[in-house]
């Protein structure tokens, strides 16, 4: 166990911190700029996928569920395949030194992409938490997802433009609309939205420059990946269950939604 260990802790080393990552992120340069916002787009239904594939299994149907819990929503990024080669490999390099599962290449393979989608996960919670900073400094109010923070952009930017085309001038056009803000078009508000998810999107794209090195330096890569290989130890073939990753990733939006219904449906 220690010749694991030692090639663990070289590895994500070598892979995740700054030299590294930024290896891997050159990769997302390329397709992965059209692929980020379908992947915004499919998320929702990735964890609804997931949500049912769980119900299932609680309801004994352990087929239906194994089979929902093994869809792949998510389009898989350059990013994500250069990471799970270099998973594999690894993986390979420890079974050739004697330290390795010895798994399956079926077994790997699937233990692999769910390991990358949890990392994919935690880009995410990092533009949650880009964005949860975004809207206090600005706007001094908790934005959980781009859904609370479309509405105070939008205004601000309706109001910015309001204030530079006023016929009496931007000063007068200031104290003017401080008295009688400008009323906000629903399509406006939608199209923020639109160009916010976008924005987001490329954000989770390369959030891992920043995240990498900080899980690195937490430890997090190392026990992820040792949990990894203590799941191919146990020949762990079964569809895995929802992360805590994906469900914290998805908690900011499905929070922001909840907000939103409240606010759209209370008199």
């Amino acid at each position: 166990m220690k010749t694991r260990d030692a090639m663990v802790r070289r590895f994500v080393r070598e892979t995740f911190g700054v030299r590294g990552t930024l290896g891997l992120h050159r990769a997302a340069f390329g397709l992965d700029l059209l692929r980020a916002p379908v992947n915004v787009v499919l998320a929702p239904v990735f964890l609804l996928v997931k949500l049912l594939g769980l119900v299932a299994r609680l309801c004994r149907a352990r087929r239906l569920g194994d089979w929902l819990l093994s869809r792949r929503i998510i389009f898989q990024t350059a990013v994500s395949r250069k990471v799970a080669a270099k998973v594999t490999a690894l993986i390979a390099e420890l079974d050739a030194a004697g330290a390795g599962p010895g798994a399956p290449e079926p077994v790997v393979h699937r233990a692999v992409e769910d390991y990358v989608g949890v990392r994919n996960a935690v880009s995410e919670i990092t533009t949650v938490l880009f964005v949860l900073i975004t809207g206090y400094a600005l706007f001094h109010s908790a934005t959980l997802g781009v859904l609370s923070l479309a509405g105070p952009v939008a205004d601000m930017r309706a109001q910015a433009l309001a204030i530079e085309n006023y016929w009496a001038g931007q000063w007068l056009g200031q104290v003017y609309f401080g008295w009688f803000p400008r009323s906000l078009d629903p399509w406006q508000v939608v199209l923020t939205g639109v160009v916010l998810a976008m924005a987001a999107s490329l954000v989770t794209t390369f959030a891992g420059l920043l995240a990498d090195p900080v899980q690195l330096w937490l430890g997090a890569h190392r026990r992820r990946l040792m949990r990894l290989l203590a799941r191919l130890d146990a020949q762990a073939e079964s569809a895995s269950g929802l992360s805590r990753e994906h469900a914290v990733a998805r908690l900011g939006d499905l929070t922001d939604i909840a907000l939103a219904l409240w606010r759209a449906l209370r008199p």
